[in-house]
């Protein structure tokens, strides 16, 4: 274990590429370089409130334990080998192109190597000014702060690829904040967050250079990317090979975010990883009742464009966007549309799959592609809370006999009373559900695992995290401890006290239904 302040960082992505030296966060255009330096202002008083235990232990950190450790989550102390800077992207925004975007709030500070050999990027959230910023502060408040700390790790739990989140750090400055974009600006308290990844690439890192056609930038962009990362992909046809490697983990990933009901709320092509990993935390929520048209971002309306049941097209929308950008290297297209065209067959294969280990079939057989959409529609139709509901599956009596019974069991997921036809459209698909179990050819038991492995007990919904960032903003940390521990153990039942419907309340209160892309 080594202490922040004493570790010989790695900077192999500066050492590798072109940047901006000069250190000016003046915000601007910085045609030719992949990155430029950025000294994170400092802070009035950085406080440790959060530190990820499991996380530093992979990857050997030892836990703060003098104020230059602190200061350096809290962006007042660069040690002597680290570079910091804020990586130049570009990206497609709400569908539309957006030109240079860049890290205007964020800073890596270095390459950590881990006892195992594997490196590791330290990035800190809201630590300042940027040549990215655009006409921005450079700041994150203790409200989004707190929401990406406590959700890069719940995701990770939860066994979804995502950045995780080694820190949280109070600052005793105020920032200034219009939460919704309504005129209604106010100060709240600053925070920083350190995140980690193996690489914050994302797709527009690549559109960057693309669009100003700067192919010696993209395709070196692209080497190191494939050496690094992709190391065993070899021979001519490597950008191919990667191209649909990529597709395959975005593939992957749209239905991880299905299985739980994680919803983003912001997928443009700026916040896709290149690795396949969940990045960039803002207006995010999980499905309460099940909507495939539920965007959490006020942002997205009426649109709607990053909806739940949208996201799985978006990221192949996405993927196009990317495949346009490495297009340029290869000698023609064909072959590069081919591999795209196969992103529908390989993200259905995979839902298939998924919703067969929710509901513990041992395959997908014919005719449960149908028993599977019926599933999806009733949820939606009678407004059934996603998560309970699953949960309440799991051990439902192998023989409900009357609607009455259906109704009765599944109670606990009901958002509203149901109507007659909705009880009989609940228990005949039930009914045909045990039939089909019947077929299976895996014990109950195994049938059972399955189902508790692939459906979570324990989320972070969003009013959660509102009380808690309230209590936070009040000196108190009960509920924020309570959710810290309940995240790294979302299938037990271990934190039952959390196994519950969203309140009436949190419907309609800011921040607990609806949110900005500054949450």
């Amino acid at each position: 274990m080594q202490s922040l302040n004493e570790k010989e960082y790695k900077n192999e992505f500066v050492a590798a590429f072109d940047g901006d030296d000069s250190g000016n966060t003046k915000p601007r255009q910085t045609p030719g370089v992949l990155y430029s330096k950025a000294i994170p202002t400092p802070v009035k008083k950085p406080e440790l409130l959060a530190w990820s235990d499991e996380l530093a232990q992979e990857l050997g950190i030892e836990k703060p334990t003098d104020q230059k450790d602190i200061d350096i989550l809290g962006g007042n102390y660069v040690a002597p080998s680290m570079y910091p800077y804020a990586a130049c992207y570009a990206g497609h925004q709400f569908g539309n192109w957006a030109g240079q975007l860049g890290d205007g709030r964020a800073i890596t500070l270095g390459e950590w190597e881990a006892p195992n050999g594997k490196t590791w990027e330290l990035q800190l959230k809201g630590p300042g000014l940027t040549p990215y910023s655009r006409r921005a502060d450079g700041r994150a408040v203790l409200r989004s702060s707190v929401r990406e700390y406590l959700m890069s790790e719940a995701m990770h739990y939860l066994g979804v690829p995502t950045t995780r989140a080694l820190s949280l750090v109070s600052t005793g400055d105020k920032v200034l904040r219009d939460m919704f974009y309504n005129g209604n600006a106010a100060y709240e308290p600053g925070a920083i967050v350190m995140r980690v990844a193996p690489s914050f690439l994302r797709f527009g890192s690549f559109e960057m250079p693309a669009a100003r056609r700067e192919n010696e930038n993209l395709q070196k962009l692209v080497d190191w990317t494939i050496d690094r990362y992709y190391p065993h992909l070899q021979g001519e046809n490597r950008i191919l090979a990667w191209f649909k490697e990529i597709m395959e983990k975005t593939a992957a990933l749209m239905v991880d975010w299905m299985r739980v009901g994680f919803v983003h709320g912001v997928m443009n092509t700026d916040n896709m990883s290149i690795l396949g990993l969940t990045i960039d935390y803002g207006p995010f929520s999980f499905l309460d009742d099940y909507d495939p048209d539920f965007t959490p971002n006020t942002t997205d309306l009426p649109g709607r464009r990053y909806a739940f049941g949208k996201q799985a097209s978006i990221a192949y929308w996405n993927l196009g966007c990317l495949a346009s950008a490495i297009a340029p290297l290869l000698p023609g297209t064909e072959e590069l549309v081919a591999i795209l065209e196969t992103y529908g067959d390989i993200f259905h294969e995979k839902y298939y799959a998924m919703m067969a280990n929710k509901l513990g079939l041992d395959k997908v057989t014919e005719g449960d592609q149908e028993l599977i959409t019926r599933f999806t529609n009733t949820l939606y139709t009678l407004n059934l809370d996603m998560t309970i509901f699953f949960q309440l599956l799991i051990d439902a009596p192998q023989e409900l006999k009357t609607e009455e019974e259906t109704e009765a069991y599944f109670q606990n997921s009901f958002y509203r009373p149901l109507e007659k036809g909705e009880r009989t459209t609940l228990h005949t698909l039930l009914t045909d559900y045990q039939k089909r179990l019947q077929a299976n050819t895996v014990s109950r038991e195994v049938a059972v695992q399955k189902m508790r492995e692939a459906n979570p007990r324990i989320i972070l919904r969003n009013y959660l995290l509102h009380q808690a960032i309230e209590e936070l903003e009040k000196g108190e940390n009960t509920l924020f401890l309570k959710l810290q521990a309940a995240m790294k153990d979302p299938y037990s039942r271990n934190f039952d006290e959390f196994f519950a419907k969203r309140p009436d309340w949190a419907s309609q209160k800011a921040g607990c239904s609806m949110l900005s892309c500054s949450s």
